[in-house]
């Protein structure tokens, strides 16, 4: 096998404590099959994820970060992932103006009861993430 395939991008996902969070819990209660290569960060909702969250997180070497919340108009914050959408469509575009690719930020809508939907997000930016080169945009900074 060459090196390429092998790789697994890292990936931060920031999941709201409400839905996501529980979405990916009982994704590994259900023992459902996904990539082992993200790392989690609980918040209180996903409305709360600053856009510099996300650069800090390409910054530290991530290759990617998904931004995981309540399906639109089921917020239990009332409208903290209609503030994701709008935020995370803002933070792709000007990442993609100064030259990040936008596969790199995503954003998902899981509930709570959907663990199956959970391994197939992390499973598809998984694969999205091995097709553009890893994260090499901070290695010159010292």
């Amino acid at each position: 096998m060459n090196q390429e395939s092998e790789r697994k991008p890292r990936i931060l996902g920031f999941l709201c404590r409400w839905c996501s969070y529980a979405g990916a819990d009982l994704a590994g209660t259900s023992r459902k099959k996904y990539p082992a290569n993200i790392e989690v960060i609980r918040v209180p909702c996903s409305g709360r994820v600053d856009p510099l969250f996300v650069i800090k997180a390409l910054r530290l070497g991530f290759d990617g970060v998904l931004v995981s919340g309540c399906h639109p108009g089921d917020c239990h914050y009332q409208t903290g992932n209609y503030r994701t959408r709008r935020r995370m469509a803002i933070t792709k575009k000007f990442l993609e103006y100064v030259g990040v690719e936008p596969e790199r930020i995503q954003a998902s809508w899981v509930s709570a009861s959907e663990g199956g939907k959970f391994a197939e997000v992390v499973t598809k930016i998984t694969k999205e993430l091995k097709e553009i080169e890893p994260n090499r945009l901070f290695d010159d900074e010292e």
